[in-house]
């Protein structure tokens, strides 16, 4: 038994949580003892693993600002994190023994956790580079982000082992990070399919065939779901999607476009004011665009509430461009939908272009073609759905997920093997 502590910024609700919530299962399942340290964790915002008592989950620093006169986000968030890793250092690690030190997101924590009591292993989990997030806004922001930019390519080079989430983050991190010696592991996200099963058996269980989420009491029955699962954030570009259907309800008779509804799942924190300020913007399109009736634009679903949206829908609308990897597809084949995306990043190693979905460019007259497709053709769905989930299950599954990472973490407590070794073993 091997015991990990992660660490992560604010264990809330996004891929890159689901990721870490994920991984910390998956080396629990093999007997090792994880918990979390986080400087933010909301029991109501938040993957209900890290509330209901499967993982353990304490919450230092939360007291440090988050932001200095509306700005200095990334400053603030790298202070919360150094606090919270001198606190692993120093008071956790004098009562436990840490073996593993599992952070992701921050980098600039993993000198701090080096000076932790018998000096445990750091693996460090890019989802990708934290300087490429931030938006260019002229010279001052230049120069505020140079030292911070300099910080992450330094810190990520200190640790054990890094990780990257799929091939288009690897030669993105390579791009970005020239001086860094380092060539990290691809460990592809993966899905909790046992949840996802057990959901499932339940549903089937119940009597009738209900909407049960919040929101959605006026979908018809016969309703054709096209649906949009995404954090509140410009970059996800939620827009997209409603361009594409204000053009499908336009194509379609009548009788057909009554039936059809577009249900955009967000993430939304009230902290967050793009969240806020986004979930606006996208109320007013849809009224600009006449889509009232039509369009539904839910809140935080909860897990359960997010599967029933995938259960009920029809296709799943994937928007971003150039997204890391995309956990949500996956989930979307996984129960069998066809999944519609932007043929950049991550998608394009999880989507096999017109066998388990559409990859399209990122304009709302392609995306449109590619949902009147789907919409017409009910064999071609149903094609789809099968293959998807048994790509899925082939490429993507828990099971793999579970045995690369336990290798990575049993190797990496022996001394003797080196990196190398453990991209060896995997091939």
């Amino acid at each position: 038994m091997v015991r990990i502590l992660f660490l992560h910024p604010d264990l809330g609700i996004g891929g890159a949580e689901r990721l870490v919530v994920d991984a910390a299962l998956a080396l629990k399942s093999r007997g090792h003892d994880v918990s979390f340290l986080t400087n933010h964790h909301d029991p109501n915002h938040c993957f209900k693993e890290t509330s209901d008592g499967t993982l353990r989950v304490e919450v230092v620093g939360d007291w440090l600002p988050r932001k200095i006169f509306g700005r200095f986000y990334a400053l603030c968030a790298y202070f919360r994190m150094i606090y919270a890793a001198l606190y692993a250092s120093f008071v956790i690690s004098r009562h436990e023994n840490i073996d593993v030190f599992f952070c992701d997101q921050i980098s600039v924590g993993v000198p701090a956790l080096k000076l932790a009591k018998r000096r445990p292993k750091i693996i460090f989990y890019c989802h990708f580079p934290d300087q490429l997030l931030s938006i260019r806004e002229g010279y001052l922001k230049s120069a505020y982000r140079a030292p911070i930019n300099y910080l992450e390519e330094f810190t990520i080079g200190m640790a054990d082992i890094t990780l990257v989430n799929s091939k288009f983050t690897l030669r993105v991190f390579g791009d970005t990070f020239h001086r860094l010696k380092v060539v990290p592991d691809v460990l592809y996200p993966s899905l909790n399919t046992e949840y996802f099963d057990t959901m499932k058996s339940k549903i089937s269980k119940k009597e009738g065939n209900e909407f049960s989420v919040v929101g959605c009491e006026n979908v018809p029955r016969n309703g054709f779901i096209f649906l949009d699962i995404n954090r509140y954030e410009r970059k996800k570009n939620h827009a997209l999607a409603l361009h594409a259907f204000r053009l499908v309800v336009d194509a379609l008779p009548a009788s057909d476009s009554k039936r059809c509804r577009l249900i955009i799942a967000g993430g939304y924190d009230e902290r967050v004011s793009e969240n806020l300020e986004h979930y606006v913007e996208l109320r007013e399109l849809v009224n600009k665009l006449g889509l009232e009736e039509n369009v539904l634009l839910l809140r935080s679903p909860t897990d359960d509430e997010k599967f029933v949206l995938l259960d009920k829908s029809n296709c799943l609308l994937y928007t971003p461009d150039n997204e890391h990897f995309g956990i949500v597809p996956l989930e979307g084949m996984y129960m069998s939908k066809p999944v519609i995306a932007v043929n950049s990043g991550g998608p394009t190693e999880t989507i096999v272009n017109n066998s388990t979905g559409l990859l399209c460019e990122k304009q709302p007259q392609k995306f449109a073609e590619a949902m009147l497709q789907l919409y017409m053709d009910d064999s071609l769905r149903e094609r789809m759905g099968v293959m998807g989930r048994k790509r899925v299950q082939q490429k993507f599954s828990f099971e793999a997920f579970t045995d690369k990472l336990d290798n990575i973490v049993e190797t990496i407590m022996k001394p003797a093997w080196t990196h190398e070794n453990i991209r060896k073993k995997d091939t």
